[in-house]
């Protein structure tokens, strides 16, 4: 059930109906039933998926913080008895088992999410080396289709767990509580991965009528409407022309339908963002932002900061930090300053926590070659700028650029293009392919091939190119406005007429400039299928 389909809207608004009519106290259980309906919409049995993980999340969180406070109850009973010793080797043992317990729940569910959508990439991988070995064998494939979300929920459940195991809050008790907040259906589709301790503030809270509040809800899911229907579909049609066709679309077009990806990527990744962010907050819970104007960035690292950010912010503090800080990497570390220098050592557990961290990026996004050799281009691009930070000190020293108005514009153009161009790897979707047409968009020059004909005949007419410059100045216009705070904030300090004229406009452009019509079904979110 996408968000932009029709029995989504029903399912929407009889929701937010019910919600508000029933006792503030039952709430949170309407909620849980309703996103388990939500789910159920994808297939019944997928329910099995993500009960697995909120069973199993459950019971070793509780039975991580029994052994905890078991460890107290000893101490506190053995309290003057224990040496120094005796109770250091005794919390190492406790620690050691609740390590135990911690590594039988990432296993088990990191597990489930490998077989339903890496299996067949690695069973796939495995024959094609026994081609090679002109072997007869053939492994034979799964037939085990992707549940709903995922990759959101066991990385969401899974960094709730890490947190019990580090004692950064109390498990949660209530089986159902947790169940929602696994199963929480705004953002079951494209996240963001939230935080237990931030989304359980608000999540499972009763929650008044507040007008101001669901009119900034609902003005946030029009405004991802916009986004999604009249920009990133509308120009989706000549995205699918350019770039599946490369041996006719070459050069400029290369060039074109990389930046026309890149719009449709922004606009439909931030606009189901909005929608998701604009449901909860129409319920009366805070869901974090996952995007913070990413375009406006001056540098990758910049701009990783500021695009999915929730995921950036997961693997940062349960994959990079643990293993750049592990016993086996600062015994690593040690060996290569005492027999490499002391410039090696300490980038020694930097460079290959970063190296992990993009592989597992990749892989995250797609069970295919093409993210894994992305992730290692944002990698490669992120360690050559980090080596080269002297040499840009030493350029703004001399030349004295840095806070110019045109340096800073050139700098978030070179940031654009550098990250639309590693983002080939996910267009074309394969690796041979992706070289060849970035190196083709470089060395091929037929800038004067392309004219108003040529443009036209990439599926879309002079009206969608109308409608995609009006609404790309809109986006520009809107994050520009948004650097000095809420937009929405500043709308409502308007005037009525005109707070009605720019919700009601925009109401109106969803309906007629968004890319739908008779027989039309509106196109998949790109981020659902992570």
């Amino acid at each position: 059930m996408l968000f932009t389909s029709y029995e989504f809207l029903g399912f929407l608004f009889l929701f937010f109906l019910l919600y508000f009519i029933i006792p503030k106290k039952g709430q949170w259980i309407f909620l849980l039933c309703a996103s388990c309906l939500f789910y159920a919409f994808s297939g019944v049995k997928y329910l099995i998926y993500i009960g697995c993980t909120t069973l199993s999340t459950y019971l070793v969180s509780r039975r991580i913080e029994e052994i905890g406070e078991e460890q107290k109850a000893f101490i506190q009973q053995k309290k003057g008895t224990l040496s120094r010793e005796e109770k250091k080797a005794y919390k190492a043992s406790i620690k050691k088992k609740q390590w135990n317990w911690l590594l039988f729940c990432l296993i088990f569910n990191f597990s489930i999410l490998a077989v339903c959508k890496y299996a067949n990439f690695a069973i796939s991988n495995i024959n094609s080396i026994l081609r090679l070995t002109k072997s007869d064998v053939v492994v034979p494939f799964f037939s085990v289709a992707l549940p709903l979300g995922i990759s959101y929920y066991t990385f969401q459940m899974m960094g709730y767990v890490i947190d019990i195991y580090r004692g950064k809050y109390l498990a949660e008790k209530n089986l159902g509580k947790l169940a929602l907040f696994a199963s929480f259906f705004p953002q079951l589709m494209q996240g963001p991965i939230s935080r237990f301790d931030d989304l359980s503030e608000t999540l499972f809270s009763g929650h008044s009528f507040d007008i101001k509040r669901v009119s900034f809800g609902l003005q946030r899911i029009l405004w991802g409407f916009l986004k999604k229907l009249v920009i990133a579909d509308r120009i989706l049609p000549a995205v699918n022309t350019i770039i599946r066709n490369p041996d006719t679309y070459q050069g400029i077009y290369v060039l074109l339908g990389m930046l026309f990806y890149a719009l449709e990527l922004y606009a439909d990744f931030t606009g189901g963002i909005d929608m998701v962010i604009g449901i909860a907050e129409v319920l009366g819970i805070r869901v974090k932002e996952n995007f913070e104007r990413p375009y406006f960035s001056k540098s990758i690292k910049e701009y990783w900061n500021r695009w999915h950010i929730s995921l950036g912010s997961w693997f940062t503090e349960y994959i990079f930090y643990p293993v750049s800080v592990c016993q086996p990497m600062l015994k690593l570390s040690k060996f290569s300053r005492s027999h490499f220098g002391e410039a090696v050592g300490k980038r020694i557990p930097v460079y290959l926590a970063t190296i992990l961290v993009w592989i597992t990026t990749g892989i995250w996004h797609g069970a295919a070659w093409n993210f894994v050799v992305w992730g290692l281009m944002n990698c490669i691009v992120l360690l050559i700028s980090q080596e080269l930070q002297p040499c840009y000190r030493w350029f703004h020293k001399k030349f004295q650029l840095e806070g110019k108005w045109g340096f800073r514009l050139f700098q978030v153009v070179r940031t654009v293009l550098l990250m639309s161009s590693i983002r080939m790897f996910d267009c074309y979707r394969d690796v041979p392919t992706t070289f060849r047409m970035f190196f083709n968009m470089l060395t091929y020059y037929n800038w004067k091939e392309i004219g108003v004909q040529e443009m036209l005949g990439l599926g879309i007419t002079a009206a969608d190119y109308g409608i995609l410059v009006m609404g790309t100045v809109l986006l520009i216009t809107v994050s520009l406005m948004g650097r000095s705070g809420s937009v929405r904030e500043k709308i409502a300090r308007k005037p009525a007429a005109v707070r009605f004229f720019i919700w009601y406009g925009l109401f109106l452009a969803v309906l007629l400039f968004g890319a739908y019509g008779e027989g039309y079904d509106a196109s998949q979110f790109i981020y659902n299928q992570f």
